[in-house]
């Protein structure tokens, strides 16, 4: 693939799309975009050099304005809660074929199946993190407060119960206190389980988030950005644990900042 050729990117919730489209756009692309409309950002607009808007069930329309556009590439980023699958979901006939024919309705279920319809029609579904290695993030203490070792014994507890779910492919992310799991996502996302977490803590909560492990580097890797620090800070969680190499840093140059002001560590973990 070289640049200065059309590429796409499906674009979900967070500031993860704006960033992987503007570094797209900086390596030369023509960046052809579908913007979910429950979760992207109208900013996108402002960045691709087209934007169209979907809903979550039209596979069929994302697939053609691929191909209006000649593109053979495709990116996802961002997160589309699957919640939206029991609101108002209103499949077009090859979403809900892809439904029908997916073994269960886990995520890796659901995604392979739309991989799966994409390249079928022609489009090469890409790594998440091809374009974007530099946001990974590296192990030990990244930013905020040093961790006291109450929470790196919650991180070190933590980490083999989150890959526990996140290998049966309920969630990625964990809430710990006193080597105690107080909360586990499931299908409300990873800002509500922190907030259950937070509200049965109180203070002194350490959030865990690992990848799958055998993450799909195509759709759902982890990530942390500026509104999951935020959540914390207002949920009394004072330190996450990310899996390093593992987990993009989302506006990594503002994160920093942020954890210092909030009072949060952000270490890097990987098991031993």
């Amino acid at each position: 693939m070289s640049e200065s050729q059309s590429i796409g990117l499906v674009a979900g919730y967070g500031a993860f799309p704006l960033e992987l489209c503007q570094t797209l756009k900086n390596k030369g692309f023509m960046v052809h975009v579908a913007a979910i409309q429950e979760e992207a950002s109208k900013d996108i607009e402002s960045i691709a050099d087209s934007v169209t808007w979907v809903s979550v069930g039209q596979i069929k329309k994302m697939i053609k304005t691929m191909q209006i556009h000649d593109v053979s590439d495709l990116i996802f980023a961002g997160k589309v809660q699957k919640i939206h699958l029991f609101r108002n979901f209103k499949p077009d006939l090859l979403a809900a074929k892809i439904l029908f024919q997916a073994k269960d309705k886990k995520d890796d279920s659901l995604m392979l199946g739309i991989v799966a319809a994409l390249e079928k029609a022609g489009i090469t579904v890409r790594s998440q993190i091809e374009f974007a290695d530099d946001l990974l993030a590296s192990e030990g203490h990244l930013f905020g407060p040093k961790p006291i070792e109450q929470m790196l014994k919650d991180i070190k507890f933590g980490f083999p119960q989150a890959k526990a779910i996140a290998s049966l492919d309920i969630g990625q992310t964990i809430v710990v206190k006193d080597e105690a799991v107080l909360a586990v996502e499931a299908i409300e996302g990873t800002d509500e389980a922190i907030k259950r977490g937070g509200a049965l803590g109180k203070s002194d909560v350490t959030v865990v988030k690992v990848s799958k492990p055998n993450q799909d580097p195509r759709f759902d890797v982890p990530a942390m950005g500026i509104g999951t620090l935020e959540t914390m800070a207002a949920s009394g969680c004072t330190a996450i644990g990310i899996e390093a190499g593992k987990t993009l840093l989302i506006e990594k140059y503002k994160l920093a900042d942020t954890a210092s002001r909030l009072g949060i560590s952000v270490i890097g973990f990987q098991a031993k």
